[in-house]
């Protein structure tokens, strides 16, 4: 993600919380924002997907980015959202515990690189951290959030 907007000013990004941390997503990925809904739960699924749900006849798995992130597992709230992305052309449901606001931060604002803090590889989908003011933004590139093999999966598992 951020490799490829160096040719840009400012990033426009859909902004949620997960805990107490902020993190975005570029706007045009996201396709809509739902409230949580009654999910339907697929046995044997990955540890991560919370089930899938029926948005205007399609089936959508949903992520719950606590279990992908290794995040301790919070109270749901009536806050708590589903925002709907694309991933190289497959649209998932991503569970956050609020959609806050979108906002535009300056690229330059971008840092990209976790080195020293975690161990990030090739399917991470942690893309950088955005500085704006005194706010930190966690940005997460939405086309690794899931990888190949388990967007293949899902595709296979729709089919059963």
């Amino acid at each position: 993600m951020v490799e490829t907007i160096t040719d840009k000013k400012d990033i426009q990004l859909v902004v949620f919380k997960l805990g107490k941390e902020e993190y975005g997503i570029e706007i045009n990925k996201v396709i809509e924002i739902i409230r949580l809904s009654e999910m339907t739960v697929i046995p044997r699924a990955l540890d991560f997907i919370e089930g899938v749900i029926n948005l205007r006849g399609k089936i959508i798995p949903v992520v719950d980015l606590k279990k992908r992130f290794g995040l301790t597992d919070g109270e749901l709230t009536t806050d708590a959202r589903i925002i709907v992305v694309d991933i190289k052309g497959q649209m998932v449901g991503v569970r956050v515990d609020l959609a806050s606001e979108v906002l535009k931060i300056p690229v330059s604002s971008i840092e990209a690189s976790f080195d020293m803090v975690t161990h990030i590889d090739e399917k991470d989908c942690l893309a950088g951290v955005g500085k704006l003011n005194d706010r930190l933004i966690i940005l997460i590139d939405s086309d690794r959030i899931l990888t190949k093999q388990e967007r293949v999966a899902l595709d296979e598992g729709k089919e059963e």
